[in-house]
């Protein structure tokens, strides 16, 4: 891998021209793909497998026209201080504002309040519901805005109304202040890293480049794949992290390479076959892990997975190949300002016929033992002399923030979720108030009784049954359909839908369906936005554990193969297994238990989003695999090549901890610009993945990984003969590269400098 690399970057800083016309030419292509895409539709929501998704096929079949994919929106009134909604002035705008959504061209029905009994039991609430014959996200702007101005026109009479449901659709605001806080912050981080303004910028150009084509392509087949705006916004978190910190780690190798003496082409060559073997690596890790998430069966995760893994394949590829095609653009405007000094005081001090002789002296070895330790070095030889202490610390820490995680409670977002500024969340608190917190998640109950004897004594079996179970307010009288084999039943709970109540309720009436069946032979089917979240949830809980032992697993062999070591890639394992327990914990106590959740701006705690803790796996194991592999690497190069065991972590924190910070403060600062989303599932996974990119790479693999090595000593690298001999090489860190003839006349020629070589 690694020679095939080296030759790519070559050609690549060659052929600079041709390599930065393609992706122009694919940016400019995706661009222009989104821009004549037809406008996204509705995205679909299944769940395959389940009662939920079962029932509301069901209906689809059973009760053809019913609009059962339609919108619908809820406009909810209530009547001033003192007054009741039946007062005449108060009925009467009611009723008109009931005619004027009738009118609509979309609208399929609009129910009377005073005939249907919605108004409250004192009178002072009331809301109409309206159905439209089009999902939320496909209704005509027109539509929406004759809505809103009914409901407008409503509250000058003196009402307060405000409009619930879907019919709105209210886009998530992107919170792009923070992004664009989190960008100039991962900027700022990448000037002090590299230490020039040339250096600095080439990541974060390649990395908006490759999001550009990443977001752009999704957007272009967002409607022919049913893809909703959350992929995209997934997309673009992701790519902007590991587009910037792939790009980092070879541009700071090629700047490695230059100190050494190499020329330009021959350092790009020789960086994008050691770093960019690392870069391949980790992105594939990342891209295993995303795309693996397709197991869990659910087709929305399935495609913001692969959505967010096309994105990470086209940021590897940028990595491998504009980032060598622009070091070819910038010359010698990557180097440090410090270091263009001294090279410049060298060469003044130094003829030019003896500047080969004095790069290859001993001047250097000796002014860089002479150095002072960076921060790396010293935080390394601390770790070695204590590494029972920062052990214990570690883990006791990390496990400790990990106990919220053991309360975890997943659930979905409804109105009750969005912020108290909108008119959505004001008619959900209303709603709650007039008719109680169950009223907003109300559970449909399908009766299938194309096998009964009586259907209609089968439907009465059911409704007697739910009405005698605890926590149920209201059991409506069954509707038919035309044939009389089908009937729907509405319950109303008495908790809110996100509650535990509502889901022992749930289970409740799908007990008492199986003795309905045994009794009449009917199936009862429970199905709603409430069964459909409770559904969704405990698929995602039932697939986390073995997603979860699938990535770790594939964690360990890909390791094996990577460090030539069992006890190496063991400790990896249990080191993300660490970090991934810690974040959820603190996902947990900030939107679950509310600690902190002022300061990231959490309006409203509840349950976790179900698809959160295993999204959170997915990407943290990605992305902790390149933490691993950039760091460790370097300690196993320097062990292969005679150092002691302590030596080798000492060396690789020496090359590789500064890069390791400063890419984890880069994907800290991108994730965490997402937190400041008006999306709660945005923010939380913001926040989910830039705490875990924090405990991973700073506590993990910065002192739990080192002071184990220390502990371990040459047991760490052991790996049995038989195993050894059956694993391919896949060469990570270039060691090819040292005997390649590369026709380099100005690298290292003597011993001391091709054992340097080799750690490179």
């Amino acid at each position: 891998m690694a020679t095939f690399l080296y030759k790519l970057g070559r050609l690549a800083f060659r052929r600079r021209h041709f390599v930065a016309l393609i992706w122009v030419a694919l940016l400019t292509l995706a661009g222009v793909g989104a821009a004549s895409a037809p406008a996204a539709g509705s995205t679909s929501f299944s769940i395959p497998g389940t009662e939920a998704q079962k029932a509301f096929d069901l209906l689809d079949q059973r009760f053809p026209g019913g609009s059962a994919n339609g919108a619908t929106g809820r406009i909810v009134f209530k009547a001033p201080e003192g007054e009741k909604m039946t007062d005449a002035d108060n009925k009467a705008t009611v009723e008109k504002t009931v005619k004027e959504l009738g009118g609509g061209p979309e609208v399929v029905s609009v129910t009377d309040p005073f005939t249907t009994n919605a108004v409250s039991k004192d009178g002072t609430v009331a809301y109409t519901s309206v159905t439209y014959d089009a999902p939320g996200m496909e209704l005509k702007d027109s539509t929406r805005d004759a809505l809103e101005a009914a409901a407008d026109e409503a509250q000058a009479t003196g009402l307060t109304v405000d409009v619930g449901g879907d019919a709105l659709q209210a886009a998530a605001e992107p919170g792009a202040i923070g992004e664009v806080i989190g960008l100039a912050i991962a900027a700022v981080v990448l000037v002090l890293t590299l230490g020039s303004l040339v250096a600095a910028g080439l990541p974060l150009l390649t990395a908006i480049i490759g999001v550009g084509i990443g977001v752009s392509t999704i957007t272009a087949l967002a409607n022919a794949l049913d893809l909703g705006d959350t992929t995209s916004t997934l997309a673009l978190m992701i790519g902007l992290a590991v587009g910037i910190d792939y790009a980092l780690f070879i541009v700071s190798r090629y700047r490695g390479e230059l100190a050494d003496g190499r020329d330009r082409e021959e350092a790009a060559g020789r960086a994008t076959g050691t770093a960019g073997s690392a870069v391949v690596f980790a992105g594939l890790t990342v891209v295993i892990a995303l795309a693996g998430l397709s197991v869990v069966g659910v087709p929305m995760l399935t495609k913001m997975g692969l959505a967010a893994a096309g994105t990470v394949v086209v940021a590897v590829l940028i990595a491998l190949t504009m980032i060598p095609a622009l070091l070819g653009y910038a010359g010698k405007k990557v180097r440090p300002a410090n270091e263009k000094r001294k090279r410049r005081g060298g060469e003044k001090a130094v003829a030019p016929e003896k500047a080969g002789a004095s790069a290859n002296s001993a001047a250097p070895e000796k002014s860089e033992a002479q150095a002072k330790p960076g921060m790396g070095t010293r935080w390394a030889s601390f770790v070695i002399r204590r590494p029972v202490a920062v052990l214990l610390l570690g883990v006791v820490g990390l496990g400790a923030i990990a106990v919220p995680a053991t309360q975890l409670e997943l659930g979905l977002p409804d109105d009750g979720s969005q912020p108290t500024s909108t008119t959505q969340r004001r008619a959900y608190d209303t709603l709650s108030e007039g008719f109680g917190p169950g009223f907003n998640g109300p559970l449909m109950i399908v009766v299938d009784a194309k096998n009964s004897d009586d259907p209609r004594a089968a439907a009465t079996t059911v409704t007697d049954g739910i009405k005698g179970l605890k926590d149920v307010v209201t059991v409506t009288p069954a509707q038919f359909n035309k044939a009389g084999d089908t009937a729907m039943i509405t319950v109303i709970p008495d908790s809110k839908p996100s509650s535990t109540q509502t889901e022992d309720v749930v289970h409740a009436i799908r007990d008492k369906g199986a003795d309905v069946k045994a009794d009449t032979g009917a199936e009862v089917l429970v199905t709603g936005t409430t069964a459909m979240n409770i559904d969704f949830s405990q698929k995602l809980t039932d697939a986390l554990v073995p997603y979860l032992a699938l990535v770790v697993g594939l964690a360990f062999l890909l390791l094996i193969l990577v460090f030539r070591s069992i006890l190496v890639p063991l400790k990896a394992a249990l080191g993300f297994l660490l970090s991934v327990l810690a974040a959820l914990g603190a996902v947990v106590a900030v939107f679950q238990w509310g600690w902190l959740s002022g300061l990231i701006g959490v309006e409203e705690t509840g349950p976790i989003m179900s698809m959160m803790p295993i999204f959170m796996v997915g990407v943290v194991f990605g992305l902790a695999m390149d933490y691993e592999v950039f760091l460790v690497t370097r300690m196993r190069e320097a062990y292969v090549h005679g150092e002691s065991p302590s030596q080798a972590i000492v060396t690789g924190f020496r090359h590789s901890a500064r890069v390791v910070a400063a890419a984890a403060v880069i994907m800290m600062a991108v994730f965490g610009g997402f937190i400041s989303s008006s999306e709660s599932m945005i923010k939380m996974i913001g926040f989910g993945l830039a705490i875990a990119v924090f405990f991973d790479a700073f506590v993990v693999r910065m002192a739990i990984v080192p002071a184990v090595l220390a502990l371990l000593g040459k047991k760490a690298w052991w790996l049995p003969k038989w195993l050894d001999r059956a694993l391919p090489n896949v060469d990570i860190e270039g060691e090819a590269l040292r005997t390649h003839d590369t026709g380099d006349t100005n690298g290292p020629k003597d011993p001391d400098e091709d054992r340097e070589l080799a750690r490179v």
